[in-house]
Parts: C-alpha cells; structure tokens; sequence
C-alpha cells in the first residue's frame, strides 16, 4: 500500500555535480518516508515516487540529505507551474506506490 504524503516548502537550488533544483521534504514526512525506506528504496538510498506540484503530474526518486530527503523538481515542471527557486509549493507524493 502506497504511503500519500502532503506538504508545503520550498524549491532550493544545490549545487552538486550539476545544478539541480529540490524541494525539501519536511522532517515530519521525512520521518514518515524513513519508516519504510527499506522496503521502497532501488539502492543508494533512493526512492521511487509519484509525485504532483500543481497540475503537473511527474516521476522520480527522493534521495536522502541531511536527515531528510530531496524531491528532484525537473525543469519541465518548473515551467510547466511557473515556478522557480524561493517559492514554495503545495506537492503531493506517492511513495511506494508502482
């Protein structure tokens, strides 16, 4: 049974091996995810989810930062929400679900 999670933040920039734009997951829900990590997660900490910012409707993985996860925002998000660095949106997530 998939977990659905709901909150607010705000898309940060980090800047790895290349630019990449994140919403941080707060710690609450992070909690949450940690719970069932091992049973969800592909490898290296990472995990499948569905994700929704707005209308926009999308598929990738969190990863583990911090004591929290990441949620990778793709540019096609972005844009297709007129969204950017600083705001904060609503997101919705699917975790564990295929």
């Amino acid at each position: 049974m998939p977990m659905e999670l709901r909150f607010r933040s705000e898309i940060i920039y980090w800047r790895g091996p290349a630019p990449f734009t994140f919403v941080r997951i707060p710690e609450a829900q992070s909690d949450d995810i940690a719970e069932i990590a091992s049973m969800v997660s592909y490898g290296w900490g990472a995990i499948p989810v569905n994700a929704r910012i707005g209308k926009t409707d999308f598929y990738t993985a969190l990863f583990p930062k911090d004591g929290v996860y990441l949620l990778p925002v793709k540019v096609a998000v972005r844009r297709a929400e007129g969204i950017d660095v600083g705001d904060e949106v609503a997101v919705e997530l699917s975790v564990g679900g295929a």
